[in-house]
């Protein structure tokens, strides 16, 4: 099997079959975590991007159910692998905390927490009152949040590495710095590089929005957005920013989201950026979007900056599928932190000839970005714009 692809999806593929028996190969165009695996806020949080009344809404109860107890197979997977293979990666269990920027999201909120506990069997989320949400984390304007205590963050980076050398003494055999430049499914599975091809039976591909033009039909149903964070220098008192060392987001279409480093660094990302080119200067982005939460940091100095592209999709549910025996998943939509651990493990089971679950997933896929590769960004960007403008309003 050839896994294109070093971030968690790709990893925990190539993991997943390695302990199945399957003789592995990964290849990174960059190093491993190279992608948003190693660039994203590293906040754990269960579920999907749509709660779980929209899924009910969308496919019947008993869909929503059993997309919902995958993904908590997802936390479980993910907690269970940094357990095993003893990756340092400062975990934290705390808890996700979403902040209710409207006062009228907080019906929403009750909702969620409602259906949760009354359909899926889920009783660790409840609604916190303003006051209640201010005493662990003093932002003004919010009007209460969700408190999910199955939530938490680690370092993303670490993560990712942790996965690389648990998949390495499985066997895996990893190749970095060797970008595929095609990949070929008719007369068996081909991928070519620079110095080489690779044959195999099965491939995955794991590239997520760094995909480019390797597999143009399958990337017409991501579209990769910016994504930029920023680190403080380690604070004073950090529970005195957040109580609890819980991980933080607002409930804004552009949202912000921030939590505590092991050492005591605010870790920030947030903000609207709407073209492909970075901000000439990072930090200086990402205080000013900082500062309009956390005013009282104003001294606190940025010391580490950095970005990259994630992949979203129409639905904000993942795309994962096959094109014969070439298997992907990606367009986590800022969930990428957990369920790759169970895209992964799903695309080896139906490699491996047991496909049920696969299917449910594949079920789901989002539909194209209207306007194909040449509008879909264009049309994204007009659509970001307002609702951001009812952001503000």
């Amino acid at each position: 099997m050839v896994v294109i692809g070093g971030g968690y999806t790709g990893l925990h593929a190539a993991l997943r079959a390695a302990e199945r028996g399957f003789s592995v190969i990964l290849l990174e165009a960059g190093r491993i975590g190279w992608g948003a695996s190693g660039r994203n806020g590293g906040q754990m949080i269960p579920g999907w991007r749509k709660g779980a009344s929209e899924l009910i809404g969308r496919y019947g109860p008993e869909t929503a159910r059993r997309l919902f107890d995958l993904s908590m197979e997802a936390r479980a997977l993910t907690l269970e692998t940094i357990e095993r293979s003893a990756i340092a990666c400062s975990l934290r269990t705390s808890g996700h905390l979403t902040l209710a920027a409207k006062a009228g999201d907080l019906a929403g909120m009750h909702a969620q927490a409602d259906t949760l506990a009354r359909v899926m069997d889920y009783p660790h989320a409840r609604v916190l009152t303003a006051a209640d949400a201010r005493n662990r984390v003093p932002v003004k304007g919010m009007h209460g949040g969700l408190l999910d205590e199955g939530g938490g963050h680690l370092h993303p980076l670490n993560y990712a590495l942790g996965l690389a050398e648990a998949a390495r003494g499985a066997g895996v055999r990893l190749f970095e710095h060797s970008p595929v430049l095609s990949v070929e499914t008719t007369g068996g599975l081909r991928a070519r590089t620079q110095t080489g091809a690779v044959k195999a039976r099965f491939g995955v591909l794991a590239c997520d929005a760094l995909l480019g033009g390797l597999a143009p039909r399958i990337a017409r149903r991501i579209m990769p957005v910016a994504n930029y964070l920023v680190a403080t220098g380690p604070l004073a008192a950090p529970g005195s920013i957040i109580a609890g060392d819980l991980a933080v987001s607002d409930s804004r279409f552009v949202v912000n989201y921030f939590r505590m480093s092991a050492d005591g660094r605010l870790i920030f990302g947030g903000g609207e950026r709407y073209v492909p080119q970075p901000p000439p200067d990072i930090a200086a982005f990402g205080r000013a979007h900082l500062l309009k939460l956390f005013p009282q940091l104003r001294q606190a100095p940025i010391t580490h900056a950095w970005g990259g592209l994630v992949s979203i999709t129409l639905s904000r549910l993942p795309h994962i599928g096959r094109e014969g025996n070439l298997f992907f998943a990606h367009g986590y939509s800022g969930q990428g932190v957990l369920i790759p651990a169970l895209a992964g493990k799903v695309l080896v089971e139906a490699m491996a000839g047991t496909a049920e679950r696969f299917d449910v997933l594949k079920g789901v896929a989002p539909p194209e970005f209207p306007g194909g590769a040449l509008l879909r960004a264009p049309l994204y960007v007009l659509g970001m714009l307002w609702y951001a403008l009812r952001d503000r309003l």
